[in-house]
């Protein structure tokens, strides 16, 4: 069987490694992750409106941010990054990214914590399709020895959706409410989804890999069993994991944290925070994937021990983030958390996908990502809630604080995993 049997129909062979319209196609599918992370984050933005109109608890709120959300995520995330190593990647993701659209406008008609539920897991289906397939395209448009920085391009996403997100959420639910601000990013993402077919080509899978790479079928519980068998893919899941269990808890609380503890007002968060959490979110990211691509032919483990020293590294500033007083200050330790925490992501992407059989990429990339949400997104949001309500009959206002101070030893779990990935990178290539 010939490689082009095995390419989905429609493709077209992709140009060389690393061209001009490779970068069009990581800018083109960086847009629809930031609009995917917007999404995702957009109730964090909202959490107090949507709090006080709803009359929920914070550890309804964290359901909603957490569990509610990731659990979707992650139970479709395998199944449709299945389709997409064997199918058409593309409009895979123009149809993931106009149903997790419509399912965000809805949450603008939630009348209830029952129906907000309801519409949260919409959108955690809807988003399982958006990057397992995006990280096979991007796989097979640079070759591995550039795939860090792409895919860093890729994971800017994350800051940018961050910005964006809380930078209009917050101005447009402080002038006309947080439904026309659901409702109107809803409608943007619909509008979106129709442009990825226009300008995302299909590339050949494989091409850059070689022949065995190319022609391997894929098998979903062969892909996921190679995934445990190698540990420093095992740790490497582990440690974002860990990680993104610190992340999604400090930043799906910190528009509710900064106004209830450092006394931000919403259009404060839109412009102050969000420029904040921006800047440093790219810088980040970028960073990351310039040291992973640099240090990493050298020495394998930088994939582990950059990001290593960056989350323990974030660990005081976090600490400072929480006791100092006043919200500007607060976001000088802001500065810091999201430009080192965020460094992990790019470099995790470049281990798995510089390490699986192309046929085998997106499902893959979903057990990465369902490792690191089912831990982070699903455990993170909802710790913090659970354990804030826990200290509110004691501390009242500053119960939010106790229980971000509880998220101190996750960062040190975090550093521990990256270490033993990097001991098992350094392993696997003397073997090999």
């Amino acid at each position: 069987m010939s490689r082009d049997q095995l390419a989905p129909r429609g493709a077209t062979a992709a140009p060389k490694s690393g061209g001009a319209y490779a970068w069009v196609v990581v800018a083109m599918l960086c847009v629809v992750y930031s609009f995917n992370y917007l999404d995702r984050q957009f109730l964090s933005v909202l959490a107090e409106p949507v709090k006080h109109a709803l009359h929920l608890s914070d550890t309804q709120l964290g359901l909603l941010t957490g569990p509610m959300f990731a659990f979707f995520y992650t139970a479709f995330g395998i199944p449709v990054a299945t389709m997409a190593d064997r199918g058409h990647r593309t409009r895979i993701i123009a149809g993931a990214c106009a149903l997790w659209s419509l399912f965000t406008a809805c949450c603008g008609l939630a009348g209830s914590f029952a129906t907000l539920a309801l519409f949260r897991m919409g959108v955690g289906v809807g988003e399982a399709g958006g990057s397992p397939p995006a990280y096979s395209i991007i796989s097979d448009y640079f070759a591995p020895a550039s795939r860090g920085r792409a895919l860093a391009i890729y994971s800017l996403g994350v800051p940018l959706g961050s910005m964006f997100g809380a930078a209009s959420g917050g101005w447009i639910a402080a002038h006309f409410g947080w439904r026309a601000a659901f409702l109107t990013l809803g409608a943007v993402g619909l509008l979106l989804a129709p442009v990825v077919l226009g300008v995302v080509r299909e590339p050949e899978r494989g091409r850059l890999d070689g022949p065995a790479s190319a022609l391997a079928r894929p098998r979903v519980l062969a892909a996921i069993g190679a995934f445990l068998g190698r540990p420093k893919l095992l740790f490497t899941a582990l440690a974002a994991g860990l990680t993104a269990f610190v992340g999604y808890a400090a930043q799906n609380w910190a528009p509710a944290f900064l106004m209830r503890e450092k006394g931000m007002s919403l259009e404060q968060v839109a412009l102050w925070y969000s420029l904040t959490i921006g800047i440093s979110g790219v810088a980040g990211t970028w960073l990351s994937g310039f040291l992973v691509d640099r240090l990493g032919q050298r020495r394998p483990s930088a994939y582990a021990l950059a990001p290593g020293i960056a989350i323990l590294l974030c660990l005081p500033f976090f600490l400072g983030y929480v006791f100092v007083p006043g919200w500007p200050a607060a976001l000088a330790f802001v500065l810091a958390i999201s430009l080192l925490q965020i460094m992990y992501l790019p470099a995790a992407l470049a281990v798995v996908q510089n390490s699986v059989p192309a046929a085998q990429r997106a499902t893959s990339g979903a057990f990465l990502l369902f490792v690191l949400n089912l831990i982070g997104l699903g455990g993170g949001p909802f710790y913090v809630g659970l354990l804030s309500d826990h200290f509110r009959p004691r501390l009242g206002v500053h119960a939010l604080q106790a229980a971000l101070i509880w998220l101190g030893p996750f960062f040190v779990l975090a550093f521990i995993c990256q270490v033993a990935a990097g001991y098992f990178m350094e392993r696997e290539a003397a073997a090999a």
